[in-house]
């Protein structure tokens, strides 16, 4: 009995306070900063420009390719113009809105490790944590990751 207590308490303690902590007042902008990619290999800084948010790759923790000696380019997009820019200070976030809630949406997120480019939505998650979903179509087709604030 006493077992089933402490697990009720611990369960009414979570209902309460996880909603509370989440339930933050979200401002437009606290989206804007420097942050570091789940895979912890790279650096996302974003920014606003004409009230749309944007993000670009700042630091990547191997910049070199081992068997150029040069710069890692982004070899896999889809539009062969583009294979020979580097990957350091691509625009991976575009055209982010607020949705004057908790969720920046309509915008795209590309990924240079598939050279694939989605529909994504940023949700904050904490002052220092973002959760990204890209997704084609529907949400529910999607991969999520969460990024942390760099201070």
């Amino acid at each position: 009995m006493k077992r089933f207590r402490f697990f009720l308490m611990l369960a009414a303690t979570v209902v309460f306070a996880v909603p509370n902590v989440l339930a933050q007042d979200v401002k437009e902008d606290d989206v804007i900063g420097t942050w570091l990619n789940e895979d912890e290999d790279a650096h996302v800084q974003i920014t606003k420009r004409n009230n749309q948010f944007f993000g670009k790759v700042v630091w990547i923790k191997d910049p070199i390719d081992s068997n150029t000696g040069e710069a890692k380019l982004d070899k896999l997009n889809p539009d062969e113009s583009l294979r020979s820019r580097p990957k350091l200070g691509l625009e991976i976030l575009t055209n982010f809105n607020f949705n004057g809630d908790d969720r920046w949406g309509n915008g795209k997120i590309y990924d240079p490790k598939s050279g694939k480019t989605y529909k994504c939505y940023i949700e904050l998650r904490g002052i220092d944590k973002i959760k990204i979903r890209g997704f084609v179509g529907a949400t529910i087709l999607g991969k999520t990751t969460y990024w942390t604030r760099v201070k």
